[in-house]
């Protein structure tokens, strides 16, 4: 018999995250000693008083099928939280808790999008942003940003990729890939532009509010005129340290989460019920819980851009959220490292793997071919000795 994939599926990127980690694991397996920096997650355990709360949700039986759209009770938690952090007010029939923040995107894709709807994607993005809306048979619109403006889209570059097609606008702040993070003023200038063209909807990204060394983080939905067009995504992965668990969730208009709500009754269902419970925990928890994570990353992050900065041909910016760097290393291009020319990112990423034993991530997979990312989720001593292993090698 022969094996008919769908087109759907044989036109889909693979995640390049995931595929330098699982290269990772297999070059480990062969007894190399890979030191990796390619996935975005906290090295930390989750608190102890997050485990408690699971602990106590075994032990009171909650093991029955969950609500489609998630518990009450944590759903209350989620609209508590959006109003102490973000100044948002929530509703409960606002709110859709699903199987981790990815799912938050697709369902939006899938529930807002319509074949030829163009959504507007400012580079770097999230890897999965531009398969996610493909899927949904929406058109990507890549709008380039560079090291020089920290990877920020301007007012200008947004207006001139709007379109009569276009129906969404997606962003993350702070940004995976580069850990901008933009300013209530730069979001009240995005948020003039698409006052303008009041059929376009924003998603908005903040998994990474917490992770942020800017001052504060600021939500567009708070921003004057966009909390009925915003979908806010969030969820527990990164600040909490829970990426096992799988909790996403959204905060948007009652039209869009009944539609995520119907969706999602169809796919997955409700999230898992003990990782739920735990996560009210977490949520209702003051910040200052949290706050060792914060500043650890904080410390990472400057001891990596202090060390990156010794090496020649590594452009740097100063990254103020999330736990990457995004060092644009086009310098390399057409230079031959070892006996490997190096003509793209790609190339430079596979060559710190080969050579010095690092895994990263080429910046391709994020829409940006001059950079690499590097993930300072992992200890001290381990980016110590991988930026020494870089240096040795270029």
């Amino acid at each position: 018999m022969s094996n008919h994939l769908s087109d759907r599926i044989k036109n889909m990127s693979t995640s390049a995250t995931l595929a330098m980690a699982a290269k990772a694991r297999e070059l480990r397996s062969e007894g190399k000693d890979i030191i990796g920096l390619s996935l975005g997650e906290p090295d930390f355990n989750i608190p102890d008083f997050i485990k408690e709360a699971a602990k106590q949700a075994i032990d009171e039986n909650y093991s029955s099928y969950t609500p489609v759209d998630g518990y009450a009770e944590l759903k209350k938690s989620i609209s508590g939280k959006f109003k102490r952090d973000n100044g948002l007010d929530y509703g409960l029939n606002q709110i859709v808790v699903s199987t981790g923040a990815k799912q938050s995107l697709f369902n939006v894709a899938m529930v807002v999008l319509n074949p030829g709807d163009e959504v507007i994607l400012p580079a770097p993005y999230w890897v999965s942003y531009s398969d996610i809306v493909k899927l949904a048979e929406g058109v990507p619109v890549e709008v380039p940003t560079g090291i020089d403006t920290d990877f920020k889209m301007t007012p200008q570059q947004l207006e001139a990729a709007i379109t009569p097609n276009t129906r969404m606008m997606w962003f993350s702040s702070p940004c995976n890939p580069s850990g901008s993070v933009y300013s209530k003023e730069e979001l009240e200038g995005l948020a003039e532009v698409l006052k303008k063209h009041p059929d376009i909807y924003v998603v908005s990204d903040e998994i990474y509010e917490h992770i942020n060394f800017a001052g504060g983080h600021v939500s567009i939905a708070g921003i004057e005129g966009m909390y009925d067009r915003t979908v806010t995504v969030n969820g527990v992965s990164k600040a909490f340290a829970m990426t096992g668990w799988r909790i996403g969730y959204i905060g948007a208009p009652e039209w869009i989460a009944k539609g995520c709500t119907k969706l999602q009754g169809q796919v997955t269902s409700g999230a898992n019920s003990i990782a739920q419970r735990a996560v009210i925990a977490a949520l209702d928890a003051p910040l200052s819980k949290i706050q060792f994570m914060i500043d650890e990353f904080h410390k990472r992050r400057d001891l990596v851009l202090d060390l990156l900065g010794e090496i020649d041909g590594f452009k740097l910016n100063v990254p103020e959220g999330a736990f990457y760097v995004f060092p644009d290393i086009s310098s390399f291009f057409g230079k031959t490292l070892k006996g490997t020319t190096i003509n793209s990112a790609e190339d430079f990423a596979l060559y710190l793997l080969e050579h010095a034993n690092v895994a990263t991530v080429t910046g391709e997979a994020f829409g940006n071919p001059n950079c690499i990312r590097i993930s300072y989720a992992a200890s001290e001593k381990e980016l110590r000795e991988a930026i020494a292993r870089i240096k040795a090698v270029v």
